[in-house]
């Protein structure tokens, strides 16, 4: 285990930030936790972006969906600082690119969608594996359920791909599968 050298008055060891921390972090973890924290927070204003997109053109669906969405990767950026603070680190928060505000068409946006959610769940995992090397149970347990629920995110983008790419064009069938969206149905049936 990586050792900070601080110690508190009663012989506690302490973080960067100077809390008390029950078990150092290696540092190879975490430069990886802060990375994720910052494409969590890319993928916020990413969808930001898509939901004045899909505002500009009419899909109050789309928009409002998108504008969860934003909300929920806020949440995560947020889940993410509270958890290095819990653990005694510092929080770095870096500057964010301005995101992709345009694009041709929804069959275009929903693959970027698709592309961001798969690119998040493969670093969760990259982290889960550092977490496990390092042998630091309390991140994977942390990692466990923002796993699943990413899973179920990148499964939710590839049926609203799908659904619109089922649509090939039609103005009609975008406008009801914008009204599906809007009325909550935005999962994939399941079998089980």
């Amino acid at each position: 285990m990586v050792h900070t050298g601080l110690q508190s008055a009663a012989g506690l060891a302490l973080g960067p930030s100077g809390r008390a921390m029950a078990q150092p972090m290696e540092p190879d973890l975490l430069t990886a936790l802060q990375h994720h924290l910052g494409m969590e927070r890319q993928a916020h204003i990413a969808y930001v972006a898509m939901a004045l997109w899909s505002n500009e053109r009419e899909l109050r669906g789309f928009a409002r969906f998108f504008k969860q969405e934003a909300a929920d990767e806020l949440n995560h950026a947020a889940l993410f600082a509270d958890y290095l603070v819990a653990r005694g680190q510092r929080v770095m928060l870096e500057a964010l690119p301005a995101p992709q505000q345009q694009w041709p068409g929804i069959e275009d946006l929903l693959a970027e969608v698709f592309q961001m959610e798969a690119d998040v769940t493969t670093s969760l995992q990259q982290l889960y594996a550092l977490a496990e090397a390092a042998g630091d149970i309390r991140t994977t347990v942390f990692l466990d359920p923002i796993i699943q629920g990413q899973v179920a995110a990148e499964h939710q983008s590839a049926h609203l791909l799908g659904r619109v790419r089922l649509a090939q064009g039609s103005g009609a069938a975008l406008l009801m599968i914008d009204g599906e969206i809007s009325a909550g149905e935005t999962l994939p049936t399941t079998l089980a």
